[in-house]
């Protein structure tokens, strides 16, 4: 054999070595992507859970909340109403004593 093609032959074989440790080395990398892609998918998962279960008692909350501002409105209402009733009595019962 010539020299050119001994070196030719070296050259060949040191590049396909190099290439199959690259090879290897991306498919570890690859692999090891797939499990932190995994991972964060559950991690995203749980916080999605989380919230669920913390906005569900909260929006029961806020409807509680609304639903009291309602009755007390309700009751100043009435209130209004009853105090309305009972000064007309007093502006009845002060006219006829006046008389």
């Amino acid at each position: 054999m010539d020299i050119a093609q001994i070196a030719l032959f070296i050259v060949i074989l040191v590049l396909s070595i190099l290439l199959l440790t690259l090879g290897v080395q991306v498919f570890f990398i690859l692999r090891e992507f797939r499990k932190t892609v995994n991972k964060a998918n559950k991690v995203l998962d749980n916080t999605n859970t989380i919230t669920e279960s913390v906005s569900a008692p909260l929006s029961s909350l806020s409807g509680l909340s609304t639903g009291i501002k309602a009755g007390a409105s309700i009751i100043n209402a009435f209130r209004k109403i009853i105090s309305k009733d009972g000064s007309s009595e007093k502006k009845d019962r002060k006219d006829e004593d006046g008389k």
